[in-house]
């Protein structure tokens, strides 16, 4: 390692967790104003859901691109271009004349926001490589922090009564500047290519790859474990997003306390991220994954058992905080898997988890409606058995001889 390389690579650390800012931030602008968007198109709450749907819809569509595109332009390039893209496809949502014109804003903006996901991970995983430890998780701990920061810049806007197009053009403006400041400190591209070299000698490597085990069906079941853990991590975060004020509701809670289910769950979540890195690398991936699942299973489980009101605000906590390290887990493991080219793993693991999100309120909501929302959020507790069951695919601890490049 070259005397340069420490401050290059805490450089690229900080471009990344500027990039994950920004990301959290753009829609985090659009979210509070969706229901004056909703006011002046005129929508029924029915046609208000199809055009919401538009984002996840978009971001599906174009997922499985992202490894490609990372792999021909590198994935600092790929981010900070999907960065701005979906700043301008949220202010062409702001400015649209009607909604079939907001619909393909919403489409084009998912798009680029998968997109940008996919290069903003697959950077971050390459500087991570350089650290030779983990700091993936302070990364989605910073995308939190940016998506307090749209709620914040947001509820300024309408405080201060700005028309959503100035609102959203300033937003598009701001945090462009930042992803082009953010590319000047990013890895280059003979660096990001030196970095997802194989870590085995060659000798090893051929006999890993000649066994039985590095054949295509054990890739499958690799994959399919990965992509499990990840829509449990996705499904146990849109449920307290999506129900949590419900059911707290639903339990005779105040409308302010109430609130505090989406709170508890996100708050300990971040939490979960901050200590996520130090846990990981004491620790490993997989032991941190099973006390998550535990913990979702356990604290959710209890909570649905034994129904109160600060029962089920710590069961919010406990699969808040359980669920920090899954997805971060996932994406580094998902870049690494033998034998598919870089950006591979991560684009198609990326693209299912998206698909979590997408299912996950309909499905809760359909068992809702025909077995009750208390029965119907056992999809914590299940989520958390899923977790621990496939969570052997995750790495272990590093051993001592492993290293840890600073």
């Amino acid at each position: 390692m070259t005397a340069t390389e420490p401050s290059a690579n805490s450089r690229a650390r900080a471009a990344v967790a500027a990039l994950f800012l920004t990301n959290g931030a753009l829609f985090a602008n659009m979210a509070p104003r969706l229901p004056e968007l909703k006011r002046e198109l005129g929508l029924d709450t029915a046609s208000y859901g199809l055009l919401v749907t538009a984002w996840p819809v978009g971001a599906i569509l174009a997922g499985l691109a992202a490894g490609a595109l990372v792999r021909r332009f590198g994935s600092a390039q790929v981010a900070v271009f999907g960065t701005m893209a979906t700043g301008a496809a949220l202010l062409a949502a702001g400015s649209a004349p009607g909604v079939l014109w907001v619909v393909l804003a919403f489409a084009v903006g998912g798009a680029m926001d998968s997109i940008t996901d996919v290069g903003q991970n697959a950077h971050g995983l390459v500087v991570q490589r350089r650290y030779g430890r983990s700091i993936l998780n302070s990364f989605h701990a910073l995308w939190s922090v940016g998506a307090v920061l749209g709620g914040l810049m947001a509820a300024g806007a309408i405080r201060l009564n700005l028309a959503l197009p100035v609102h959203l053009g300033i937003s598009m403006a701001l945090f462009a500047v930042v992803a082009l400041i953010a590319l000047k400190f990013c890895l280059p591209r003979s660096a990001e290519q030196a970095a997802i070299e194989p870590v085995e000698p060659p000798a090893a490597e051929a006999i890993r790859t000649a066994r039985p085990a590095g054949s295509r069906g054990r890739l499958l079941l690799m994959m399919s474990a990965l992509v499990l853990i990840s829509v449990a991590g996705v499904m146990v975060e849109d449920a307290g997003n999506s129900w949590s004020t419900l059911y707290l509701g639903e339990l005779g809670a105040p409308a302010a306390l109430a609130a505090s289910g989406f709170i508890a769950l996100v708050g300990a979540q971040f939490v979960g991220r901050i200590l996520g890195d130090g846990m990981v690398n004491r620790f490993g991936q997989r032991s941190m994954a099973q006390l998550g699942g535990a913990l979702i299973a356990l604290g959710m489980g209890l909570a649905l058992l034994f129904p109160s009101v600060p029962g089920t605000l710590l069961g919010f906590a406990a699969a808040g905080f359980g669920s920090a390290t899954l997805v971060p887990a996932v994406m580094d493991q998902a870049d690494k898997l033998p034998g598919l080219s870089p950006g591979t793993g991560l684009s198609i693991v990326s693209w299912l988890m998206r698909l979590g999100f997408l299912l996950s309120p309909p499905l809760v909501g359909f068992l809702a409606g025909n077995v009750g929302l208390r029965l119907a959020l056992l999809v914590f507790p299940i989520a958390g058995l899923v977790v621990l069951i496939c969570s052997p695919v995750l790495r272990g601890k590093k051993s001592p001889e492993d290293g840890d490049v600073q």
